[in-house]
């Protein structure tokens, strides 16, 4: 089976911090959750959206069955929540917080007035769903044409922000591996399995200083180039 060749991310419209929407918005409350912090749950009253400042989420659903899946994750700069704004009245997905994370708050009367009176802010943020949405397109694809081995070398270019420049962020905060399995869609034992060789290979690197944190390569997109 042929997966996708590409190991590039999309790249996201900058809104930095809450410069943005303090200028377009009122009433924004600022929230700070620790790392497994549940933002809102499946079923939950849909009237509010957040704007991710620092910190990342994961998007899970649970089935009439019970089964859990993880649509997703979304990072800083991205929004969480949107569906309310197409009155959307319960939520369909619960969001957790992966790290610790600064969220800012929106009241969906208040957010829908601001797309309302001002063209610029309408557009930069329709600009920023049309990003995220093929962010968690490629999530996506990759996940129903790639093997997990791929997809994690995937995921943590991803979260060390890997772009254009084929740089990567110094740190990537500390993931447990139970957490990489639920996003990966594979098992604990394969996870730590793909870490070790990964790490043995030079492609990661942990970092004692940061409680376990982690230094991503980006010779760890060989793994996603390879057939």
């Amino acid at each position: 089976m042929t997966g996708s060749s590409s190991g590039s991310q999309r790249e996201k419209i900058p809104i930095k911090g809450s410069d943005l929407l303090d200028r377009f918005i009122e009433g924004i409350t600022i929230l700070q959750y620790k790392a497994k912090d549940t933002v809102f749950s499946q079923g939950d009253p849909s009237d509010r959206i957040f704007f991710i400042q620092k910190g990342k989420v994961k998007l899970t659903v649970v089935s009439t069955r019970g089964r859990e899946a993880i649509v997703g994750v979304l990072g800083a700069n991205e929004f969480v929540g949107e569906q309310c704004l197409a009155g959307q009245m319960f939520r369909e997905m619960t969001v957790t917080a992966v790290e610790d994370c600064s969220l800012a708050r929106i009241e969906r009367v208040e957010m829908l007035r601001s797309l309302r009176e001002n063209s610029e802010w309408s557009m930069t943020f329709i600009s920023c769903l049309l990003s995220q949405n093929l962010h968690l397109l490629d999530e996506l694809v990759d996940h129903f044409f790639n093997h997990s081995e791929k997809r994690l070398a995937r995921l943590l270019l991803s979260q060390a922000h890997y772009g254009k420049d084929r740089k990567t962020e110094e740190i990537i905060p500390k993931i447990d591996q139970e957490t990489l399995a639920e996003m990966v869609g594979t098992t604990r034992g394969r996870i730590s399995f793909f870490m070790n060789k990964f790490r043995k290979r030079g492609f990661i690197d942990y970092e004692n200083d940061y409680k376990g944190s982690l230094r991503v390569h980006s010779s760890l997109l060989n793994v996603i180039l390879r057939d």
